[in-house]
Formats: C-alpha cells, structure tokens, sequence
C-alpha cells in the first residue's frame, strides 16, 4: 500500500509540472527556446557541411576585390592596398596557426583574397598604363606597323597600328597601339603604312553607366583611335623589334588562313568559319550577325569556351581512342594523361591562330587548368578545378571580372558543375537488350542536354539582360538543334579542314564543314523570325548584376537545403525596380540627342547609330526618327517649330546672339557643342549646355524636377580614373 501511494504521489507531481510548463506564463518562452535551440543546431549543422567548401569561395572574394577597384570615383594609392593585403594575410596566417580556429579563419581568408584582388588590379592598371592620344582638331600623320586587322566599324575596314610616328607627338607621348579606321581595302598585317588621320582617346561611355571602350583599350595598352582622311601609303620602316615582329607574323598567317577559308567555302559560310577560326569578323554581313544574336546563336561567332571545349576535347577523345585501339602502344604509355597533353597541345595552337582576344585567352586557361587535373589524376570537372581556373584568370586578367564573356561563362560553367554534383547516380543495367538500352541512352541524353541547356540559360539570363538588354525567348530551342551539329561535325571537321588543308587534304573536312555552318545558319534564321523571339529590356541599377552573381554562386557553391536562399538574390536582375526613365539624352560633345516620350524615344539626329542604340537599349526604349515637319533643322542645328524640350546646335563655330536667341525660343534645354561666351536675354530662363560642360562630362541625362533639369554625366559615372579622357565624337566609331 505505501508503495502504491507513492508511484501515485510522484504522477501527480509528473502532471503538475507538466501543467506548469503548459501554463501561458511558461510556454511561449519554453517554445521559443526549443526553436532557437534548433536554429542555431540548424545553422551550425549547415556551416558544418561547408567544411571543405569554403576555399571555393577564395576566388569569390578576390574577383570582389577586382571589381571594387572599377567602382571606385578615383584612382586609389598603391601602398594603401598592398599594406591591407599583407596585414590581413599575416593575420590570417597567424590565427590559422596559433588561433581559434575555423570560426575566425574563414573570414579572415575572405578578407585577404578581398585585398589581393583589390592590389592585384592596381598592380595590374599601373603595369598596362600607356600613353592616350590627345584630341587632335587637325589632321597628323601617323607611320607605323599593321599589327592585325581589325573587325569593320560602320564607317569603313579597321586596323590595329603599332606607330612609330606621330606628327605632333614626341616619343614618349605617342601610344603603344591605335586604332584607325581607313578608306578603300585595309592593309595586311606585318604592312608599314602611313595614315593621314584625326586622333583621338578611346570613345567614353554612349550613356551614364553604358559600356566602356576607354577602359578596356587602357587594359590592351591602346592608346586611341584614328579617323582616316587621305588614302593610305605604303612606306618603308627600320625593321620592327622582334616581340613586334612575332606578333606580326602569326597575325600574317591567320588572316592568310581566314582569306582561304573565304575564298573555298565563299564570302557567308567562309566568313563565319573564319570568325570561329581565327577570329576575323571582316567577311560577316550586318545581317547574318543580327540573325544569329536574334535567335541566341550569336556565341558560336565569337571564339571563347565552347570552340575551346570542342577542340581541345575533340583532340583527347581523338587520341585517346587512337591509343586504345592500338594495343602495343596501350600498354606502355597512359593514353588518358597522353591525351590530356595533345587536347592542352591542340588548345595552345588554337589561342595563336585566333590571335589570343582576352574571351579566348581565358577558356584557354580554363581549359589548360581541366587537362592539368586530368594530368595530376584529379577530376577535370569539379568546383575545385572550376575555382583554381577561375583564379588564374583574374591572377592575369583582373579587369575581366567586369566583361560580360567571364561573368556569363563562370556562372553557366559553375551551374553545370553544381548540376553534376547533384545529379543521381542511378545503378548500371545487367544483361539489357541492346535496343531498349539505346533507347534509355538516347532518352537520357536527349533530357540531360535540355537540362543542361536550361541551366546554363537561366545562369546567363541575368547577364544578357544587363549588358545587351535582350533575351532570346527561343535561344534554348536553337541550341539544343545547333549544339550537336557544332560539336560534332562542324567544328571538328573545321579543325581536321585546317590542319590537313597545307598538305591538300583539308578540302573534303571544310566542305562538311560548310554543310554544318549552313545548318547553323539555318536553324538561327528559323528561330530569328519566330513570334516574340526577342525581348528587350532595361537595365537595372549596378548594384542587381553583382547581387545576381552572388545569388548565383551560392545556388551553386553551397551545400544544403540553405543554397535555395539564393534563388531571389539570382533574380535581382530581373525584380529590382529600374530608375526613371529620363525625359532628355544628349550624346558626347552635343552631337546627337533624343526626347522621350512614354517607351519611346524621338532622335533628332541620324549619326552616332552606336551611341543612340547603345543609350536606347540600357532605357528599353524604342527609338523613333524625327519627323520632317515640325522641325527646323539646318547644316549645324535643329530645333523644333513650336516650343518643345531640346533644341541643338552641333556646328564647330559659334553661334550669332540671333541663332542663340532663337534656340532658346525654341526648347527648354539648348545645346551647343562650342563653348559660349555669353547669353542673350532669351536664354535667361533656358538650362543651356555647351562645350565647356562636354569638354568635362560626356554625354547626359536629363530629368524634368519640379526645381529645374537634374543631370547625370557620364563622366560623374566614370570617375576621375586614368582611362577617362574625351575626344571628338565626330572622329570616333
């Protein structure tokens, strides 16, 4: 009996103290304990499984520090970098050695690899720094080598000029490299030549925040660009330096090489088939180039990781077979690592014969970096070899971080690895009938390549979008028919063509070759006249591209169920809101201009067709053409009958009081390319724009404020950087 009333006594105190804990007073705290127990369980267990993830993130990190270094406003002191990348890795040494840890590792790893990519591109701008041609209002002339030929601009052939003299410039004033647009037939690479032509700096931006040409000439040591007015001269030169010459010599032979491929397969095959051999653009007409960026083909005319994927892999599958089915030979060399060498081989050549453009030189690397693996008997396709490429690239190339070719090959690239890492890997069949095993191959290959497709659709969506404006709506439905083709018949038959072709064996290979490009050709135009085939957008502010990137590498690089927290971050791009559309945009020096109405934009003028696309493209406006009444317009100006936003005056020389007066009569904003030297009455309450505030700021934007005209210059976007210069948009592409 005592024991009986014991056990009792002791329950009724079990459902007391649970009561207790039911209590209203008791259990909101006792819940949210146990959720922040869980939570922080949860968090530790994910950071747990990013054991030996974290090193992925190191090129991350250094890539943020390159692309810091283009943010800023003005061009910062060495010393300050390189001393906060050597602080911060002794730090991190020291706590790795003697520290707590993991914990504390880790972000101090971020942040060292952070200052090295930051010195790194400091480094890398002051190395590269060359001289910048001045804008000249006059004519000079300029002798020099042809160094390579360079694709057409709308004004006529270009070439690449390594001077030697320039007329007004000493020695060490005279740029490394021009580029100058001739009349007539361009010159051969290796010509010595003289050009009478007007200088200028590489061309700013088209718009605030628009594609920079000066920036990325300053990383190619090209000092300008050249307008030619006379008839090119052929002249003789003292013997170049060798390094000079080298490059003139490989130069000579690819564009020998891209002549025959146009004169066998014909100007619109062999033109295309030299852009995807040696890189020459000169042979393909406006329209096949915007059929193929239409229909989301138009990656297979520029050289970059693709042509570099089915060259180098097409040679290693190629040799290793040939080792596999000689038996001798199996048994006393390593066909696999055999191979790795002749695909690293086949690689090489195929960076000199394209002539090494930045895109080629990094899917070079990439690739060298995935045949290495195979040589060390690591695995060619992994996050690792993907990190170790991508932080060879910015380790040489620091400034690619901000071209659209790394940002869209690393990100397509690294979602394919993640979808290989994911993918379920299902036990071989025994003892299948042959057909039904065809069957489930085909199938499964058919889904991967749409998988694979989509995947590295939706990594690269984001970057279209931002840099180019466009999405192919059809793009996946025009590579998954042209990829077969390229991977197996065109290109390598291309690269057997051009191989065999000195010994008189290529014919047969480049007419197959043709056959695929035509295919190729084929299917874009098919896919480019499709409904909705094209979709343009605006830009979004600069901040969603770097959010995007980021949601993207966490998608990929984390592991665990947290990685889908960068699935919004993926669609900034997409999802943040664009800024007002502004109601003016004036071009560089006052050339041009345009006023918007709704999702259209009316232009005034019919020059600078880059500039106006390119500005057009960033608003996703539609551009319209002026109407022939409702305008005076004359030689130098135009201004709209009855008062309206913008009037211009685009003449070199000065306007009268009258002419002035009447502009201001005219529009609200009046822009004269010359500087003034005074207003008249009639432009008291008018916002005019001349040549001293283009002289400094480039093109503008302008916005209507209850206050007056708020402007943005492309010069304020820019920076006070070493590449920002200006010249006269008259003589520049």
């Amino acid at each position: 009996m005592m024991r009986g009333s014991q056990s009792q006594g002791e329950g009724l105190a079990t459902v007391q103290e649970e009561a207790a804990l039911i209590a209203p007073e008791t259990l909101v705290p006792s819940l949210a304990k146990r959720f922040a127990g869980r939570v922080v369980e949860g968090a530790r267990d994910a950071l747990l499984a990013q054991t030996d993830r974290w090193r992925l993130w190191a090129p991350v990190a250094f890539g943020g520090g390159c692309g810091l270094y283009f943010v800023l406003k003005a061009e910062p002191p060495l010393w300050p970098l390189l001393l906060a990348a050597v602080v911060s890795a002794a730090v991190w040494w020291s706590v790795r050695r003697h520290g707590p840890g993991r914990g504390l590792s880790v972000p101090l790893m971020f942040l060292t690899f952070f200052f090295a990519g930051l010195t790194v591109t400091k480094l890398r701008s002051d190395n590269v720094a060359a001289p910048i041609a001045p804008a000249t209002s006059d004519p000079v002339v300029v002798e020099g080598w042809v160094l390579d030929v360079d694709s057409p601009g709308a004004r006529g052939a270009r070439i690449i000029m390594a001077p030697v003299r320039v007329q007004v410039l000493a020695p060490e004033e005279t740029p490394m490299r021009l580029r100058v647009t001739v009349r007539g037939e361009a010159p051969r690479p290796g010509d010595a030549v003289s050009v009478f032509a007007i200088l200028n700096p590489p061309p700013g931006p088209a718009a605030p925040g628009a594609y920079d040409f000066g920036r990325t000439a300053w990383f190619q040591s090209m000092g300008g660009v050249g307008f030619e007015l006379g008839q090119t001269r052929w002249i003789d030169l003292p013997p170049p330096p060798d390094p000079l010459r080298r490059a003139m010599a490989v130069n000579q032979f690819r564009f020998g090489l891209a002549e025959r491929l146009v004169e066998r397969l014909g100007p619109r095959v062999g033109g295309v088939a030299a852009a995807m051999t040696t890189g020459h653009e000169s042979w393909i007409a406006q329209e096949t180039y915007d059929t193929m960026r239409d229909s989301g083909l138009i990656h297979i005319l520029s050289i970059s990781g693709l042509h570099m994927a089915i060259v180098g892999g097409f040679v290693f599958f190629a040799v290793r077979f040939g080792i596999a089915a000689w038996p001798w030979l199996v048994l006393r060399v390593p066909g696999k690592k055999v191979a790795a060498w002749a695909g690293w081989i086949a690689v090489v050549a195929y960076l000199i014969i394209s002539g090494a453009p930045p895109p080629a030189e990094r899917a070079a690397i990439t690739a060298s970096v995935a045949f290495l693996a195979i040589i060390l008997d690591r695995p060619a396709i992994s996050m690792n070899a993907l990190a170790v490429a991508a932080f060879a690239v910015l380790l040489l190339q620091p400034e690619a971080i901000v071209t659209p070719g790394f940002q869209m090959s690393f990100a397509a690239t690294a979602a394919l690895v993640a979808l290989a890492e994911s993918w379920p890997r299902r036990p071989r069949e025994i003892k299948v009938p042959l057909p039904i095993l065809l069957v489930q191959r085909a199938g499964t290959w058919v889904g991967l390549a749409i998988l694979a497709s989509f995947v590295a659709g939706m990594a690269t969506g984001p970057f279209a979008m931002q840099h180019f404006n466009r999405t192919a709506v059809y793009g996946l439905l025009a590579n998954m028919i042209s990829s077969p083709i390229a991977d197996f018949i065109m290109m390598p038959m291309l690269a057997l063509g051009v191989l065999l072709q000195p010994f008189g064996l290529g014919g047969p290979f480049l007419t197959v070759a043709g056959w695929g490009i035509e295919a190729i050709m084929a299917v874009g135009a098919w896919i480019s006249t499709l409904p909705g085939a094209v979709i343009h957008t605006a830009s979004a502010p600069v901040i969603a591209l770097p959010v995007a990137f980021i949601g993207i590498l966490v998608l990929c690089l984390w592991r665990g169920r947290l990685r889908w927290l960068g699935l919004p971050l993926a669609c900034a791009v997409m999802i943040w809101p664009r800024h007002p559309t502004p109601d003016l945009w004036i071009a560089d020096a006052g050339t041009n201009g345009a006023i918007v109405t709704e999702d259209e934009a009316l232009v005034v003028r019919k020059v600078g067709a880059f500039s106006r696309d390119v500005w057009s493209g960033r608003r996703g406006l539609t551009l319209v053409e002026r109407p022939a009444k409702g305008w005076t317009c004359g030689r130098v100006h135009c201004a709209p009958d009855t008062p309206g936003p913008l009037a211009l005056w685009w003449g070199r020389s000065i306007p009268d009081e009258a002419q002035l007066a009447a502009l201001c009569q005219s529009a609200e904003v009046v822009s004269v390319r010359v500087e003034l030297t005074s207003l008249p009455e009639a432009c008291a309450d008018r916002l005019v724009l001349d040549g001293r505030d283009y002289a400094t700021g480039g093109s503008v934007e302008l916005w209507r404020t209850a206050g007056g005209w708020r402007a943005l210059w492309s010069t304020t976007e820019r920076g006070a950087r070493p590449w920002n210069r200006l010249g006269d948009p008259d003589y520049q592409e």
